[in-house]
């Protein structure tokens, strides 16, 4: 009970538990098309995006950051992915078929390059011109729904070609393949935190600016690859949703995903002073946002209940886990010397 995930993974258990109330089949699996079916499945599936934004999400958090601009990012790497791949119908041996526009790797590039750049933009405010993290990324938050519906022409551009689609709504041994990549990048992130430098260094960063400036650590630098990274992370979501829905909409890809991210690292233990961060946390924050959305959808409550739901529910968990609020928490007796001891 001591584990400073006990409160995600009882929030999330307990979710679990209600859903199974509602719905006596909700842990039922089944394989149906060579892969695994089931409500289980279905909030996996959901809940990738929401994974990889968070996990971007959090290392800028973790640098006493905050980047509202990752939906308008989805929006744009969707759109570029998008307009660049189509799908065009031809004849090929008598049969009809869908071609992209543009090779789907040199789309891919393009689409996560241009949420790169996106990155790159608001960690050269944060980092270099010095620019409060809010007000840096709020500047692309706004202009950046613009951007996407320019490149989309203000219409939802409908993705045809088949080989995109498995990027969001393929499977991989049975599990969705966009739910297998955001544990890869969960993995890849937590052996670069747990075994290299820089881990230490964004929570260094984070906890101290100025001390990690003294101990030679280039925070100007971190800031702007830390945010670069974050706008990857969108860009991939957005080929996630985008792949998912096969078309994408400038005006409402990612929308309010920005949200649904920083409660996600929020739900997950991650300080938003700085320093302190848990990868694991994040994911299990997300997985409790979208397994909270299920249960909402499937319980017939308004989809506009959804918003206030989720806001009482991390306030509850971050109660839960603040040490002002448990009357019930033995006070930690102060350091000082021992009784008895000369002064």
């Amino acid at each position: 009970m001591n584990h400073p995930l006990r409160w995600p993974v009882i929030t999330l258990v307990a979710l679990l538990l209600l859903n199974a109330a509602f719905h006596p089949g909700f842990f039922a699996l089944g394989w149906r098309d060579g892969h695994l079916v089931g409500p289980l499945v279905d909030i996996a599936n959901r809940a990738a995006p929401l994974i990889t934004v968070a996990l971007g999400m959090t290392m800028v958090i973790a640098t006493r950051g905050i980047d509202i601009s990752v939906g308008a990012v989805v929006a744009i790497a969707a759109a570029v992915a998008a307009t660049l791949i189509g799908g065009t119908l031809v004849i090929e041996d008598g049969r009809q078929v869908y071609v992209a526009h543009t090779p789907m790797v040199l789309a891919l590039a393009a689409a996560l390059g241009v949420a790169v750049l996106c990155g790159l933009w608001n960690g050269l405010l944060v980092g270099v011109a010095g620019i409060q993290p809010i007000i840096a990324t709020l500047i692309l938050m706004v202009a950046g729904r613009g951007i996407a519906q320019l490149i989309t022409q203000g219409q939802i551009v409908t993705i045809y070609y088949a080989p995109y689609h498995v990027i969001g709504g393929g499977y991989l041994a049975g599990l969705p393949f966009a739910f297998w990549l955001a544990l890869a990048l969960a993995a890849v992130m937590g052996g670069l935190k747990h075994r290299s430098a820089l881990g230490l260094f964004v929570q260094a960063s984070g906890a101290n600016p100025a001390a990690a400036r003294l101990a030679g650590i280039r925070a100007g630098a971190l800031l702007v690859g830390v945010y670069a990274f974050c706008g990857l992370t969108a860009g991939l979501a957005g080929l996630m949703i985008s792949s998912n829905v096969k078309s994408a909409d400038g005006n409402n890809a990612g929308l309010l995903l920005e949200l649904d991210a920083i409660l996600a690292v929020t739900l997950g233990g991650t300080s938003l002073l700085g320093g302190r961060f848990s990868l694991r946390g994040t994911v299990l924050g997300a997985l409790i946002i979208q397994t909270l959305t299920y249960a909402i959808y499937s319980m017939g409550v308004p989809p506009e209940v959804n918003l206030v739901v989720k806001a009482v529910v991390v306030l509850v968990v971050c109660l839960a886990q603040s040490p002002a609020w448990l009357p019930w928490r033995p006070a930690k007796a102060p350091a000082g010397p021992a009784a008895g001891s000369a002064p």
